[in-house]
């Protein structure tokens, strides 16, 4: 494995310099600076053999696959990926990756090698939902629902849950221009993702697909559109409301997909500028409202195995009340609700009572603690690598939060901040030491 800092055409592998090259991308592939696309840099220099990409036109809709063979790949010396990824686990384009390793993978050494160029997360660095415990879909990391990485964050994941052993090697979202000059978003994901706010919704509109509800694919706004033929688009004291999103009654007739030329009543969930929105539990509260009010409403194949958690699919059920699944489903980005946690450990209210947040502050140390800063940086790395960046993202809240609030709540102008051990329990979870063996 590799993480490269330079532009992809600066690389000087052999592979990418004379080999047989595929290139595995989308629309997104496209250089500001040059104004040409990844896969050109190897046409121009002769030795670009295929390009793997969606079957159709951009936006055409329902394209959301990238074809590929095993004898195709056994022809090439470097394939190099780059999509943009939309920030949950079920997107067809990414587990297309994830495929494209697999098959890598059974090809052991005859495998080419692999680069990712990374992109920007569009929906930010922000974590919702469970990771997988149930049957789930193939080619799917063991990420939460909206997972918070990138692709490249991804692929390094996967590499080391599926055991590969061919190179990898990722290049830098700070390398390519197109990152630095255009947002996530300009150019389309994909045909149902096409903008701005698509990203912030997926996390949870992901799983209308594998429902009879429309979530909208066939019109201009797919995933804030929701709606049935069989849907009575009023509003109702029962229809569920969520922080940073506002209800309107709509309706309208998808020109492709479910419900095709027919017109569906339904919702537009209109986000709230600003604000913080948790579309999966938010998707989940209304799936239950369809399924208790109409009789017509289907969960249909696959929507378990993308869902892949008994604790979410029995709130679904009605078998789990929504306090359970608010407190089932990780919300680490919840910054009201750690400040306030925070506050009731130094109110003697949470934990052991004894007023303390462990691993804030040093006798001597009052700035920075130079071993904690050292430490940290390997603690991110080894996150990266367990897959649990959320968790690392949970400390470094606390780490930013905590001081502000002993500051406030102790009156003491004296600096206080991490100290070496703070990360360290973290570091031994991660290891899967026994908790006896704490210190």
């Amino acid at each position: 494995f590799s993480f490269r800092t330079t532009s992809l055409e600066e690389q000087l592998d052999k592979a990418l310099q004379e080999g047989k090259v595929g290139c595995f991308c989308t629309q997104n592939c496209w250089d500001t600076e040059k104004g040409r696309y990844m896969y050109d840099i190897f046409r121009e220099r002769g030795n670009l053999v295929t390009v793997f990409s969606p079957r159709d036109t951009e936006l055409t809709p329902e394209t959301n696959h990238i074809e590929f063979s095993v004898d195709e790949l056994k022809e090439l010396d470097a394939v190099i990926v780059e999509i943009q990824d939309v920030g949950s686990r079920y997107f067809n384009y990414t587990k297309d990756v994830f495929r494209l390793m697999e098959e890598l993978k059974s090809l052991k050494e005859e495998a080419p090698s692999l680069y990712i160029v990374d992109h920007i997360n569009p929906a930010g660095r922000v974590v919702e939902g469970t990771m997988p415990s149930e049957e789930q879909e193939a080619y799917v990391p063991k990420v939460s629902h909206r997972h918070g990485l990138t692709l490249g964050e991804l692929a390094n994941l996967y590499y080391h849950e599926i055991g590969a052993k061919f190179a990898l090697h990722v290049v830098s979202a700070l390398a390519t221009d197109s990152n630095k000059q255009l947002m996530p978003w300009t150019i389309a994901p994909a045909s149902d993702i096409p903008g701005l706010f698509t990203c912030d919704m997926y996390s949870g509109g992901g799983l209308w697909n594998n429902t009879n509800i429309s979530p909208g694919i066939g019109t201009a706004r797919p995933y804030e559109y929701i709606g049935a033929p069989y849907v009575k688009n009023v509003i109702t004291e029962e229809l569920p409301s969520a922080p940073g999103a506002l209800m309107r009654p709509c309706s309208f007739t998808p020109s492709c997909g479910k419900y095709a030329g027919r017109k569906c009543s339904g919702y537009q969930i209109m986000l709230v500028p600003g604000a913080e929105y948790h579309s999966l539990i938010h998707t989940l509260q209304l799936i239950r409202y369809f399924k208790e009010r109409y009789s017509d409403f289907r969960l249909e194949d696959g929507f378990e195995a993308k869902l892949s958690d008994q604790v979410l699919l029995d709130y679904i059920n009605g078998a789990v009340s929504l306090e359970d699944m608010k407190e089932h489903v990780k919300d680490w980005a919840d910054e009201d609700a750690v400040r306030q946690y925070l506050n009731d450990l130094l109110d003697k209210k949470a934990f052991d009572q004894k007023g303390l947040i462990y691993g804030m502050g040093h006798a001597i140390y009052s700035i920075s603690d130079p071993r904690a800063e050292i430490f940290k940086g390997f603690v991110k790395q080894l996150a990266v690598e367990k897959g649990c960046e959320e968790e690392y993202a949970l400390y470094e809240m606390v780490e930013r939060l905590a001081p502000q609030l002993i500051a406030e709540k102790r009156k003491m102008y004296k600096g206080v901040n991490a100290n070496v051990d703070f990360y360290s329990g973290l570091v031994y979870s991660m290891l899967g030491l026994p908790k006896e063996l704490y210190t």
